[in-house]
């Protein structure tokens, strides 16, 4: 089986190697003249983690990620904690993988080293695809054509490929914007910042920070504030001030991490609302083409990993001239899990942003219960091995 994959971020690299290992031929079209990401910080939780193991990743997982010992909630005022959660050691007890967190530049480039060459062509950008019979062909603005018996649409929440079978939507704006900085870590060291995902959460806001890059070099910091600000772009500029006047009287030591850059980035939040089906004919989707999604729970890369494995394993016994069987397995089983992870990242961006009175107080204190801390009730989403359940599943 020939697949096109439109798209080498982490989800289309994952699927280039996840169906490299079920034996199809692949190759992988990005519009990007190189293959970089932006300099900042993703989460990859055990339900990936273990995929990417399985893969062969191991090593070069552990040498680049950073183990966070715990995730911590605190007040935005006073950065009293609400909850702790231990990750390092729990992780792996309890989900048999470890919490990650990465510098995306480095966690791409491991997933790229892992390709073969001859893979992944970059400066591809899909102009349009044409479905027949028996094989589907993507043309690229440079002129260039290829022919395959699927094309996978990893190509994000704009994706020409979801368009191309779907029609133009627009996404949803969340009413949110994220400023983003990164900080070498040693330029922060007198704040005493534990090695944590740390979260601290306020009417209307929240900020979270944590540590990544080889040898944790990084803080990485992300804050969420309303806003009317639309353009949805990892590389927008913003300014340091405005940062700063959003989290006026916020404890001093958020103050000192916005504080501790010179520049910062911003964009808008946007996410989709879930999709009935991924597919049409010979063409699929995953990762944010399929089911964009708030960050409110760190699974938008995570997802897009899990997707790449169940169609992978859909494939792999899949005939070519009935694609579409697999495809609706694997929608069958994707669908409804993305789906919960989209809702439940919509939920939180409410829940995050409380402000002070009983409802925040009743949410602190389920928080800060045994049996509502975060670890048990991500159980059904860490502890969870798709490709396991693929097995289990009868199609």
């Amino acid at each position: 089986m020939r697949v096109i994959v439109v798209g080498a971020g982490i989800g289309g690299l994952a699927a280039a190697l996840t169906m490299r290992r079920a034996g199809l031929e692949v190759q992988v079209f990005e519009q990007a003249s190189e293959l970089r990401e932006v300099g900042a910080g993703v989460q990859i939780s055990p339900n990936a983690t273990r995929i990417l193991h399985r893969l062969g990743l191991a090593e070069p997982l552990r040498r680049f990620g950073v183990r966070p010992d715990a995730t911590v909630v605190r007040r935005w005022d006073d950065g009293r904690e609400i909850a702790r959660q231990p990750l390092a050691g729990a992780c792996e007890r309890d989900f048999g993988a470890p919490y990650y967190h990465f510098y995306r530049p480095e966690l791409l480039d491991l997933l790229a080293a892992a390709v073969p060459g001859g893979v992944i062509h970059l400066d591809h950008r899909c102009t349009g695809l044409t479905q027949r019979a028996v094989r589907v062909e993507v043309k690229f603005h440079n002129g260039a054509t290829a022919v395959g018996d699927l094309v996978v649409g990893a190509d994000g929440i704009h994706s020409s490929v979801r368009e191309s079978i779907m029609g133009a939507e627009s996404p949803r704006f969340s009413g949110h914007v994220a400023y983003r900085g990164l900080v070498p870590a040693a330029q922060v060291a007198e704040l005493g910042v534990e090695i944590v995902a740390n979260s601290w959460w306020g009417p209307d806001h929240h900020f979270v920070h944590y540590f990544v890059g080889t040898g944790a070099r990084y803080l990485n910091w992300v804050a969420i504030t309303p806003g009317e600000w639309r353009i949805e772009s990892w590389t927008a500029r913003g300014e340091v001030a405005d940062a700063l006047k959003e989290f006026e009287g916020w404890h001093p030591q958020v103050r000192a991490i916005i504080g501790s850059v010179d520049t910062v980035n911003r964009w808008a939040l946007y996410d989709r609302d879930p999709l009935p089906r991924w597919s049409a004919g010979r063409v699929t989707l995953l990762g944010d083409a399929a089911h964009a999604m708030l960050p409110y729970m760190a699974q938008g890369a995570v997802q897009s990993i899990e997707d790449a494995a169940v169609l992978a394993k859909c494939l792999e016994q899949a005939d070519t001239r009935d694609i579409g069987a697999a495809l609706r397995r694997y929608e069958e089983i994707r669908l409804p899990r993305a789906a919960r992870c989209q809702e439940g990242s919509r939920r939180n961006g409410v829940m995050y942003h409380l402000a002070d009175g009983e409802g925040q107080r009743e949410r602190d204190a389920n928080l800060a219960s045994a049996t509502t801390a975060p670890l048990p009730q991500n159980a059904w989403l860490y502890g969870h091995d798709v490709e396991a359940e693929f097995n289990s599943t009868p199609g």
